[in-house]
């Protein structure tokens, strides 16, 4: 589905120019322009589907997946206790632990330091979610939580030479200035293995898009795993600790696991082997038609974007109502983390109700599943796409 009823869409370019000023969740809402959808249930470029204001989480609508890049006033916004406020003038990261030079690098510091780039998907764990039968409890993320973004910043390999790793260090652990409602509440920390943050394609961007990288979506300073899913992003970084061991945390050893193989709906707690979310699976998202649309009779043309986690993608095949799998046109070169815009053309439609799904397929040789196994946190959600359209 496009939207939830009960939904609202807004628009945030206003947002954008606050850039990095410091400013709380509240302070920004002042700023929403509330606007309804379309009778058709398409959406205006620039506005995102309300999911909950506080924490502030916004689904991005199906105009963010016709772009290579998603623009970032349709990138959607996932916070767990919301923004903290931000002096770009006074900002800091620190990077401890097990090193032999302690660092405290202002933005300027890290400005300075050798630049580095790369396109990547960004999706939340919960992507998906409202999707899973039996339902599950989280925010209901539909299709939205997820986009696409030209990330700049800081290697994190090149920090970490900068402070030295000694033998022993295996994973590093993020502290952002995102600060819980309250001290009963567990603060949002995480931790990825070392291996995986001296990948070259593993930053601490400072930019998103050419421009400097926007609060809500982590500015100054957030990670970017390439091929991981969002919630080992970590936003608004102020601490980095190199340690022996995983984050100890509720949000790395409870909150962001997945069981390590399908189980039923009905397993006893505590029985079933987890893991850490981390790569994601592959999957397709169908831009136009747009669900509940519709378009004039003649040659239809079925867009959209695939991705995946490990490789890059190698096909997308597109059916139309109770037709065969036929193949789409890949766009863009492939490349590991980021998406490829793919088209189909429909050449001839009858006028009436037409229903398109998609699946795509990667280097790995995954191939998105009409209904993938169910988990009890609903985390990665990669059936088959549908979109409803009527063509008139």
């Amino acid at each position: 589905m496009e939207r939830s009823r009960d939904s609202a869409a807004i628009s945030r370019r206003a947002w954008i120019g606050l850039g990095l000023l410091g400013a709380a969740g509240a302070g920004l809402s002042e700023r929403w322009t509330g606007q309804e959808a379309s009778a058709d249930g398409t959406s205006d470029e620039g506005q995102l589907i309300v999911r909950s204001r506080r924490p502030l989480n916004l689904e991005s609508t199906s105009s963010a997946f016709d772009h290579r890049i998603t623009p970032a006033d349709s990138l959607f916004v996932r916070s767990h206790f919301g923004a903290p406020a931000v002096d770009p003038g006074t900002w800091e990261v620190e990077i401890v632990g097990l090193v032999r030079r302690p660092l405290r690098l202002r933005l300027d510091e890290l400005g300075r330091m050798e630049r580095a780039s790369k396109t990547a998907v960004i999706q939340c764990a919960g992507n998906g979610r409202g999707l899973f039968r039996p339902r599950v409890p989280g925010t209901p993320w539909e299709r939205g939580a997820v986009g696409q973004a030209e990330w700049s910043g800081v290697r994190l390999a090149d920090l970490l030479d900068r402070a030295g790793v000694p033998e022993g260090a295996a994973h590093l652990h993020f502290y952002g200035s995102d600060a819980p409602p309250s001290p009963k509440i567990s603060a949002f920390v995480r931790s990825i293995p070392i291996d995986r943050a001296r990948d070259p394609g593993t930053l601490l961007a400072l930019g998103m898009n050419g421009e400097p990288l926007p609060l809500l979506h982590g500015g100054p300073a957030r990670v970017v795993v390439p091929g991981w899913a969002g919630n080992n992003w970590t936003k608004w970084v102020r601490r980095i600790v190199v340690s022996r061991e995983e984050a100890p945390s509720f949000y790395m050893q409870t909150a962001y696991r997945m069981p390590r193989t399908p189980v039923p709906a009905d397993a006893p707690a505590g029985s079933v082997a987890m893991d850490p979310v981390t790569w994601m699976n592959v999957k397709s998202l169908i831009a136009s038609p747009v669900q509940g649309g519709s378009v004039a009779s003649g040659p239809v043309e079925v867009r959209g974007v695939a991705w995946t986690g490990r490789g890059h993608v190698t096909k997308v095949e597109v059916k139309v109502n109770d037709g065969s799998w036929k193949e789409a046109n890949l766009r863009d070169d492939p490349e590991p983390g980021a998406w490829r815009r793919w088209a189909y053309r429909l050449e001839s439609s009858r006028p009436g109700r037409h229903v398109v799904a998609a699946r795509a397929t990667d280097s790995e040789g995954e191939v998105q599943p009409e209904t993938p196994p169910w988990n009890k946190s609903g985390y990665l959600w990669n059936g088959y796409d549908t979109v409803a359209f009527e063509v008139k």
